[in-house]
């Protein structure tokens, strides 16, 4: 990591990035709660995070626009807008108020899909190919530290100053994350030639399709993310089967937050051992086992190990595949591709949510954590399958030019 703070504009990008993190952590779980605090709908507390998704349907188009500008002035407007699009909640006051959210959330989730692509490519004129796990994996750390306190910050502030307070802080943060990544000095690839728009938009699709390793990777994760949403609906049933109240999955949250800090800590040591696909199977693995764990545990206190495992294995699985996507694709298409992926991803885990809530009610949670299980390894041994020529991590230069690993 001290290699990856040396260089030059990384520090300043790291610090814009985990403050804006900072505000994300505090203010994403209270646009819901504000909503069933107005209406006291849970439904329409539900809609939040579908205005929240939606944007990632138009993905492909906003990738264009990301490869067709400096990413640098994308990541400091794109945050300074982003400031400015938080602080409507202040006009907030009634449930006559609630589209004022709604709007707000969808706007953010505009956010979720341009500044992660920018940050792609960003980091790939900023790093040489060799530190850019280490940085997926610092950004990754540094964001699943927050949301250990992040949404408890969020929810007191709400609770006892109201929702307009943490709007402020939030736009603080947005607007700070800017003033630090304005002072980066990058000199950046100029865009290529624009094609037609509709070339440009399915750009990244057509990379990823022609691309055997991230094509077959991308579908493993596709596989597993089908059945990842069956948690957020039979979270409650398994609080539920050991006697807890609805409040004590915050307690699973934590475990499993403390399992991805670890797991943040430790991915870009595992990807420079065994490389990025063999730890995105190894992620995938450590899930699928984390489930059988809870499914299985005849106490609580076992399935809190599970959650512990489960955020173990979360960012080993992202950390490795974002770097790979990052190392394999073009500096003049990774918006394009990063966009792609956020709507090849998005939909599965879409699908998932709306059979998992339609599986609770008709399965213990038990049968659903077995289904999870067996279709997340299914996604690994996929992966294994179509890449076992590819599971060993590419040599370094040293390594070839000496002859150990030809």
């Amino acid at each position: 990591m001290r290699k990856l703070f040396a260089q030059p504009g990384f520090p300043r990008l790291f610090g814009g990035l985990s403050t804006s993190m900072l505000g994300d952590s505090v203010m994403l779980l209270v646009l819901s709660m504000w909503v069933k605090t107005l209406t006291g709908s849970n439904a329409l507390a539900g809609l939040t995070f579908f205005f929240m998704v939606l944007p990632a349907l138009g993905a492909p188009l906003l990738g264009v626009w990301v490869d067709r500008l400096p990413r640098k002035a994308i990541l400091v407007w794109g945050n300074f807008a982003s400031a400015a699009a938080v602080l409507p909640l202040v006009l907030v006051r009634d449930e006559s108020d609630v589209w004022l959210i709604w709007v707000v959330a969808f706007l953010y989730g505009v956010s979720f899909v341009v500044l992660p692509a920018a940050v792609n490519g960003l980091l790939k004129e900023l790093l040489p190919d060799d530190l850019l796990v280490d940085a997926n994996s610092s950004l990754a750390t540094i964001k699943e530290g927050y949301r250990l306190f992040g949404p408890l910050v969020g929810a007191a502030i709400f609770a006892t100053a109201g929702g307009w307070l943490v709007a402020v802080i939030d736009a603080t943060t947005f607007a700070a994350a800017g003033l630090f990544i304005a002072t980066i000095k990058v000199t950046e690839t100029p865009a290529p030639a624009k094609h037609t728009f509709r070339e440009d938009v399915l750009g990244g699709v057509r990379f990823l399709v022609g691309d055997r390793v991230l094509r077959h990777v991308l579908a493993g994760l596709a596989i597993s993310i089908l059945v990842i949403g069956f948690f957020e609906s039979s979270i409650y049933a398994l609080m539920d089967a050991f006697g807890k109240p609805p409040t004590f999955s915050g307690v699973f949250v934590t475990c499993q937050g403390i399992g991805a800090i670890i797991g943040g800590l430790t991915a870009s040591r595992a990807v420079r051992r065994l490389g990025e696909i063999a730890v995105c199977v190894v992620g995938l693995v450590a899930l699928a086992a984390a489930t059988i764990v809870c499914a299985a545990a005849p106490t609580i206190i076992v399935v809190l190990i599970g959650a512990g495992i489960c955020g173990l294995g979360l960012p080993w699985t992202f950390v490795a595949f974002t770097t790979l996507m990052q190392r394999r694709s073009p500096g003049h298409l990774i918006g394009r591709v990063s966009t792609a992926v956020e709507v090849l991803l998005s939909t599965p885990q879409a699908i998932s949510l709306a059979v998992g809530s339609l599986l609770v009610s008709l399965l213990s949670y038990r049968q659903i954590f077995a289904i999870i299980a067996t279709v997340i390894l299914l996604g690994a041994l996929q992966i294994v399958l179509t890449l076992r020529t590819e599971l060993r991590p590419a040599p370094t230069p040293t390594e070839s030019v000496s002859g150990v690993n030809p």
